[in-house]
């Protein structure tokens, strides 16, 4: 499926598609067994997860990440 066969959200604004964007990334989490990882994918979030554990400081809440994103649109 691409944009063109859903016209309808070519005539949504950036907060619209973005909350569809979240929408449907939610909908995806809430099915983790449908979408089995491959070795690499597994990997790098073993490696993301340890970065992360060595210097939980610098990540962002999701507040904080919303907020940078909101001032790039």
């Amino acid at each position: 499926m691409t944009l063109e066969e859903i016209p309808e959200i070519q005539q949504l604004t950036k907060v619209e598609k973005l909350q569809l964007v979240e929408d449907l990334w939610d909908a995806i989490a809430a099915m983790p067994d449908d979408l089995p990882l491959s070795d690499e994918e597994k990997a790098l979030l073993d490696r993301r997860f340890e970065a992360h554990s060595d210097s939980p400081a610098d990540a962002l809440t999701l507040e904080d990440f919303k907020k940078r994103l909101a001032e790039r649109l």
